[in-house]
């Protein structure tokens, strides 16, 4: 099956880079364990008991979906949207790659991801807009997310000083699982439209269900699409094909391969696209809390090319050799603007003549790419052609499905986070004591 993306494993060898790799025996040793996690995954699909890979070919739920974001999209100039952590990312990964960039889509609301409780930042948000015309979107699975129920109270504090009382719901919708929770039990007192999270899909792992689709909508995602390419990935790890033509299965296999024999204890995600910048925030909570357990797991490092050649590479390539880079090259060759006739004139430039920008982004990734290997760092390309709904949603699939092989192959659970309720309690305390802040 054709994937809307390649992925080159091949600066990860030994063979190629040296000391810094993966030897071939302990590779294949790593794909054959990851067979029993395929397997898993497989019969997991079959019998519904994983619910998150059932959501690629699930559609009843997007019409829903989509009358609410067209309600959104219609009446309002902004939109906040509400939650932390998996609750937000998955969001503001895919808006991001809706927009431009420094904007939005033709038609759509100015999204605005408050995904932390700073005051100062939420002081300036409320008297930035124009509340009449904002809607907002909160979103906690548990409904009892401390954050967010805050920032929650601090926008309906000023949605009434604009809009009458009875108005309100008109402006607020609600995504928490169906229980009675705190969140559920505001939505109730303001008769609001509220959205069920699945109960049995954590926050990291629901960007294609209603947390990360309704925000892609109101941004101008065709969210169908989306499913459709995370179905792209998902049908070939169910298919009868070998695990070693699973991208998933050997991507993990790397990873945990390196980790385990080389001493890799970070894995930097580099996306040479300033739309997937966003990408790497997500991708970090989803290794970092799936992973990170019993001593085990390794350190995930958001970077963005070109950006970070010229801020992080000096360490990359000449400091620790404990690092696997994984970086995402799309097709940019040819785009954007030439250099200037009188530039090219200039001694120096003359290697950028008939070039454009898009030319000279190309060829950095590829530079860097190169130059990695050259120095030894196990280094892995994605190859994405078009960066689209079709290839987000099946790279954030793809990125899903090689955490919980991961997780298997390392033998931790990929779906719990134990380890972040202590935080949560002491915060709860120091709160309940008042005078102890």
């Amino acid at each position: 099956m054709n994937l809307p993306y390649t992925q080159d494993l091949t600066d990860c060898f030994a063979a190629e880079i040296g000391d810094g790799g993966l030897d071939a025996t302990n590779f294949d040793r790593y794909v054959a364990e990851s067979e029993k996690a395929v397997l898993r995954l497989r019969s997991a699909y079959a019998d519904h008991s994983l619910p998150l890979l059932r959501l690629p070919e699930t559609r009843d739920d997007l019409a829903v979906i989509g009358e609410v974001a067209d309600r959104f999209r219609s009446s309002f100039d902004d939109v906040v949207v509400l939650g932390t952590g998996g609750s937000s990312l998955g969001g503001q990964t895919l808006c991001s790659v809706a927009g431009t960039g420094l904007g939005r889509r033709p038609g759509a609301p100015h999204l605005h991801f408050m995904d932390n409780v700073d005051p100062n930042t939420f002081d300036n948000l409320i008297s930035a807009l124009d509340w009449q015309r904002t809607g907002v979107v909160a979103i906690s699975k548990s409904g009892s997310t401390a954050e967010t129920l805050l920032q929650l109270g601090a926008v309906i504090g000023a949605l009434g000083q604009h809009v009458a009382e009875d108005r309100i719901a008109d402006h607020l919708v609600v995504v928490t699982e169906p229980a009675d929770n705190p969140l559920s039990v505001i939505a109730r007192q303001y008769d609001c439209t509220v959205l069920d999270h699945h109960p049995e899909i954590g926050g990291r792992y629901s960007v294609l269900s209603v947390t990360g689709l309704l925000p892609a909508a109101i941004a101008g995602f065709d969210i169908g699409r989306l499913r459709d390419g995370a179905g792209m990935v998902l049908e070939q790890l169910l298919s009868d094909a070998g695990v070693h033509d699973v991208p998933s299965a050997t991507g993990a296999a790397v990873s945990v391969g390196l980790n385990r024999h080389t001493g890799v204890g970070i894995s930097v995600l580099m996306p040479y696209c300033d739309r997937m910048a966003d990408l790497g925030l997500w991708f970090c909570q989803l290794w970092a809390e799936s992973l990170g357990k019993n001593g085990d797991g390794s350190t995930p490092v958001r970077a963005l090319g070109t950006v970070d050649q010229h801020s992080q590479l000096q360490l990359y390539l000449d400091g620790p050799a404990d690092k696997m880079f994984t970086l995402i090259l799309t097709e940019t060759g040819g785009q954007g603007a030439p250099i200037p006739g009188t530039f090219a004139d200039i001694e120096g430039l003359s290697y950028l003549s008939g070039r454009t920008m898009g030319d000279l982004f190309a060829a950095a990734g590829r530079a860097t790419a190169e130059t990695l290997a050259n120095n030894g760092r196990p280094t892995r390309v994605f190859d994405v052609p078009r960066v689209d709904e079709i290839s987000m949603g099946a790279l954030m699939m793809h990125f899903m499905l090689e955490t919980v092989i991961a997780a298997d192959l390392i033998g931790v659970n990929a779906f719990d986070q134990p380890a972040v309720e202590e935080g949560k309690i002491l915060a709860r305390e120091y709160l309940a004591k008042g005078g102890g802040l």
